[in-house]
């Protein structure tokens, strides 16, 4: 996105499927800033392990953490890259602490740095007593890329001196008090690799690379609320876990991206969306690399594949070959801050409504429509989602919008086992009712207080901090 481009930071997932060593990786890129945790926490639910960055100047950052924790929460294992060691950094024993003190996740290191900034001579790798070295303004990964020297050889030692000196000390440190690697350890996400390099040199990806395609597990077993699918099962199944509007801006597309759970995948099958029971056709199923997107004929469990949609499917949607099934696992959380939003040209307020409804089913900002009418309001979880939404809502659509202060501070969804209740309750609370993109019922509040009154006088009702995906499954806010 051009925002991305401007802001040098991530602000949506993105997708890219690669072949190396005969073994195909799906990989999910996540935004880093902690406002788009929720977009980041769903495309997480889609993933068997995930990859870790941590910039060796800042050490452990606090988005770092909240990534963490959802990981933990899924037992997902867990590989570490310590990036930007050509550049004055902590030293590694210090963010090998902080690592472990801070994410409560023990550590392995497989290479260890020589040097850092303008010493940074390469890294040694730890289980074979070999060196690779660095060479600054490489930009490709082939077999002869960075030489790779034994550690005990003397012309090495008489070239980096004190540097490689102490490096060694450290392996040395790291082999009589450091746990031995465990695989089922790192399998249950309680154990991390580590590695060092410098990622726009591109040294150290191939041990990364290497690494997943050794010890990353292959596709695992998915929860739904009726059985768990296994990925050897030979019926299709799939969940819509990421919607992208305006992908190309000049086809004005939106793409839902699938997560292959069981069965082969072909292309033309017909396919059940098991929320409406609809069927949906497959004929221009995408796989991506980059820029380029290319037609799939096939995919299998693990696999990430794109289907070109126009509001047909929703965020959360489980896709079969006609069994009924809904994965779990897909959430929107209640928002923290909210602003009004109107367009700033009148004549564009059709414009207006269609981008915020497909940024709101791309879960870009969460939009709610009070039912007594009027102005649109966004909910998000911090200051960056509005700013992105506001450009994106100019540049893709040709809406410039006002965002106004919004006299809301929380929201909950709300629901009854008796609809007359719930009827009762929206009609007495119309003023504060609202609903979501999926039509869900919201209740607003201006302060904490008006939540609590409203739970007192109705125990019928329950009230939700988190809703799941668009087959409207709640969990209630234990907290109040």
């Amino acid at each position: 996105m051009e925002i991305e481009k401007q802001r040098g930071i991530s602000v949506a997932s993105s997708v890219m499927q690669m072949e190396y060593r005969d073994c195909i990786i799906n990989l999910l890129d996540t935004p880093g800033h902690q406002d788009f945790s929720e977009d980041t926490y769903r495309v997480l639910t889609a993933v068997d392990s995930a990859l870790m960055v941590i910039d060796a100047a800042n050490g452990v950052e606090s988005q770092t953490l909240r990534l963490l924790e959802v990981c933990r929460a899924r037992n997902t294992p867990i590989v570490t890259f310590i990036n930007k060691m050509d550049r004055e950094v902590k030293p590694p024993m210090e963010l090998m602490d902080e690592i472990e003190t801070a994410l409560g996740i023990e550590v392995v290191p497989f290479t260890w740095p020589v040097g850092m900034g303008k010493s940074f001579a390469g890294v040694i790798d730890i289980a074979n007593s070999q060196m690779r070295m660095f060479k600054a303004g490489e930009d490709r990964i082939t077999e002869n890329s960075h030489a790779v020297i034994n550690t005990n050889d003397p012309a090495l030692h008489e070239r980096l001196g004190s540097d490689l000196n102490d490096a060694l000390k450290d392996v040395d440190l790291i082999k009589t008090a450091m746990p031995p690697f465990d695989r089922e350890a790192f399998l249950a996400g309680r154990q991390s690799p580590v590695f060092f390099g410098s990622a726009i040199n591109n040294f150290g990806v191939r041990e990364i690379l290497n690494t997943l395609v050794e010890l990353a597990p292959s596709p695992g077993s998915r929860k739904a609320l009726q059985r768990e699918v296994h990925p050897s099962e030979n019926k299709f199944t799939a969940v819509v876990f990421k919607i992208q509007a305006n992908m190309d801006p000049s086809h004005r597309d939106r793409v839902a991206f699938l997560r292959i759970c069981s069965g082969h995948f072909r292309r033309g099958m017909k396919l059940k969306i098991c929320r409406n029971g609809k069927e949906i056709r497959t004929n221009n199923a995408l796989s991506f690399l980059s820029q380029r997107r290319d037609i799939l004929d096939e995919a299998f469990p693990g696999d990430i594949i794109g289907l070109p949609n126009h509001g047909l499917l929703r965020l959360g949607d489980t896709l079969t070959e006609g069994e009924h099934l809904q994965f779990t696992g897909l959430p929107f959380f209640a928002p923290e801050i909210f602003r009004m939003v109107e367009s700033a040209d009148p004549l564009r307020t059709k414009q207006l409504r269609t981008g915020l409804m497909q940024l709101g089913e791309e879960g870009a900002i969460q939009v709610f429509r009070p039912m007594t009418g009027g102005t649109m309001l966004l909910g998000a979880f911090g200051q960056l989602q509005f700013e992105v939404v506001s450009h994106r809502l100019k540049t893709e659509y040709g809406a410039e919008v006002r965002l106004l202060p919004s006299r809301y501070s929380l929201a909950r969804w709300v629901s009854s086992d008796e609809a007359v209740t719930l009827k009762k309750f929206t009609q007495e609370n119309i003023h504060r009712m609202a609903e979501d993109v999926v039509g869900a019922p919201v209740f607003l509040a201006t302060h904490k207080s008006e939540l609590d009154v409203a739970q007192q006088r109705w125990e019928a009702i329950k009230f939700h901090a988190l809703r799941e995906h668009a087959g409207l499954i709640y969990q209630s806010d234990l907290t109040g």
